[in-house]
């Protein structure tokens, strides 16, 4: 096989594992906007499984992540509404995938608040972690089905029992104990300290 021939196919496995990291943040922030969608008015100030977070504190918590760990250092502004926030979501994640959609923006070295560089493929998956978790918060505080994307939680929980994961003080809880047969959702919220019984 010729140089070309390796190296076209080394850039289309590239390009594909690209795609399956962006395709993956890209569920997990569709249903994420689609519990916020669903979150009554009356609901927004109701507690969360977040400590003293209410459901429209971890909508604002998951756009803040995006914003300053992806949209910023890319140097892109999402353009969101001052209220509503759904609408606000759906805001950050227009920005975001226009931005990941750029040739290249993957593998963007990005300068981190509070310093140090990253790019966002290092950062992705996390992040889609992240949004996982708290798409059952805001679920969970809502009263609405909490049960997330089956492969991401899956994907998620595996990861992060393989990796030299840290809790840092105060910011996720112990790990709670649930059953062996327990759901791949359970497994993945109560990996990060949720109760899967947890209830308003």
């Amino acid at each position: 096989m010729s140089y070309r021939l390796v190296r076209a196919e080394v850039q289309r496995w590239d390009d594909e594992v690209v795609d399956a990291l962006v395709e993956r943040h890209r569920r997990a922030c569709a249903g994420f906007g689609a519990v916020a969608h669903a979150v009554p008015d009356e609901s927004w100030s109701v507690p969360t499984p977040c400590t003293e977070w209410t459901a429209r504190d971890v909508v604002e918590h998951v756009i803040g992540f995006h914003d300053f760990l992806l949209l910023r250092p890319l140097g892109v502004r999402a353009h969101r509404p001052r209220e509503g926030p759904a609408a606000r979501w759906d805001a950050t994640a227009d920005a975001l995938f226009a931005a990941l959609a750029t040739d290249g923006a993957l593998d963007r070295a990005t300068e981190l608040p509070g310093g140090g560089t990253s790019t966002p493929r290092t950062m992705i998956e996390a992040l889609t972690t992240d949004v996982l978790v708290h798409t059952w918060d805001l679920a969970r505080a809502a009263g609405l089905p909490s049960t997330l994307d089956d492969e991401l939680c899956v994907r998620a929980y595996d990861a992060v029992r393989t990796s030299e994961f840290r809790r840092a003080d105060g910011m996720i809880g112990e790990e709670v104990p649930v059953a062996a047969g327990a759901s791949a959702t359970d497994k993945l919220v109560a990996f990060y300290g949720r109760n899967p019984a947890w209830a308003p």
